[in-house]
């Protein structure tokens, strides 16, 4: 919720502090920037400390960065609590994944996707939740901040109920070897390339056409309040997706299956620039949805299924560290484009181009070999 919020609320935010699309764009960069920033030092801590007490850390800063976005008066103000929103979803996804998928080493992909299902439950409600709170009058709280509100109280919650919970868990040691985050890099680099080549840049593009979504939407005709609930259709769409790419990645040949998940949003893409007409976006849509978040739980199956006990938690904060900075300007260029000229449909057309180009390198690498398996 804490990285997604935000996407349908930047039409209130243009509104009410009077931003173009530009700054709008460079406020959603932030959250994703502050989720990239701390994934390679928390790889290194993961050496030192428990996974679960890292957990614990993500929650306390999500209570705080929410309830500084709640009393936000001014755009610079809430553009540091976005930053750490997403500082708190950074140290949770390196801590949070790995520690699920050594819980359970026998069935990674069935459990990441259980786990990115949660996660995307959280997606799916974020835009209802918004049209919902901005409907609302509260006097202590009101509209956009109402939102920021409820997260921090949920984040307070559900970080005291976690605490509780670990402390009569029987934890596993699967990471106890993990002692060298740089030598676990040198030793893993062809698969964690892998995992940036194909996600970095997939979640670069795929940045700039969620968080602008609604705005695309209104582009395309859309009345308002089916602008901003379009983008409930693409992450509702990734609820069967979490579960059902989860368990196909257990069973399928993992890179053959990201190539194929990759060559479907690209032709998802394309087909989301040609059409218009409600009933075409919304199936669209819905196929986009499902297409993209296909991509994650197969990615982190590829990755925490390869990856040895002495290197996972290292590797895998390597790659996703530098995965969330190839991915995280996707915004900021969409807003930048915009304000400059550009067309929706021309910045998300030459887009889908680039992917072509890149999935093409791809196959070849991968006939050759080049890939880890």
């Amino acid at each position: 919720m804490a990285r997604v919020v935000f996407a349908p609320l930047l039409s209130e935010f243009i509104d009410t502090f009077g931003i173009g699309e530009a700054t709008a764009g460079l406020l959603v960069t932030l959250v994703w920037v502050g989720s990239a920033a701390p994934r390679l030092p928390i790889g290194w801590l993961l050496t030192k400390v428990d996974r679960h007490y890292v957990v614990l850390a993500a929650g306390v800063v999500l209570t705080l960065a929410a309830s500084f976005a709640t009393v936000a008066p001014g755009i610079d103000v809430l553009m540091l609590a976005a930053v750490g929103m997403g500082l708190a979803s950074g140290v949770y996804f390196i801590a949070g994944n790995t520690l699920v998928s050594e819980l359970f080493p026998e069935r990674v992909g069935r459990v990441m996707g259980i786990h990115g299902t949660a996660s995307q439950l959280a997606a799916v409600v974020a835009a209802p939740f918004v049209t919902v709170a901005l409907g609302l009058s509260v006097r202590a709280v009101a509209g956009w901040r109402a939102v920021f509100a409820a997260i921090a109280v949920a984040a307070a919650v559900v970080t005291v109920a976690l605490f509780v919970t670990a402390r009569g868990a029987d934890l596993p040691e699967a990471g106890a070897e993990d002692r060298d985050l740089f030598g676990a890099a040198r030793t893993e680099w062809r698969t964690i390339l892998t995992g940036v080549l194909i996600l970095g840049v997939a979640g670069f593009v795929w940045q700039g056409v969620f968080n602008f979504y609604e705005l695309y939407m209104l582009d395309k005709g859309l009345s308002p309040a089916v602008a901003r609930n379009a983008l409930t259709v693409v992450f509702g769409a990734g609820v069967p997706a979490f579960a059902i790419s989860g368990r196909l990645a257990d069973r399928l040949p993992h890179v053959p299956y990201l190539l194929a998940v990759l060559g479907a949003f690209v032709a998802c893409l394309f087909a989301l620039v040609s059409v218009s007409g409600l009933v075409p976006l919304l199936v669209v849509s819905t196929v986009l949805g499902y297409v993209i978040h296909s991509l994650f739980p197969a990615m982190d199956t590829y990755l925490l299924d390869t990856l040895p006990d002495a290197t996972r938690g290292s590797a895998y904060a390597v790659y996703s560290a530098s995965m969330m900075i190839v991915q995280a300007a996707g915004s900021s260029v969409v807003g930048t484009l915009r304000s400059a000229g550009f067309a929706y449909d021309a910045v998300f057309g030459a887009a889908a181009a680039g992917l072509v180009v890149l999935l093409a390198g791809l196959v070849a690498a991968q006939r050759a070999s080049w890939l880890p398996e």
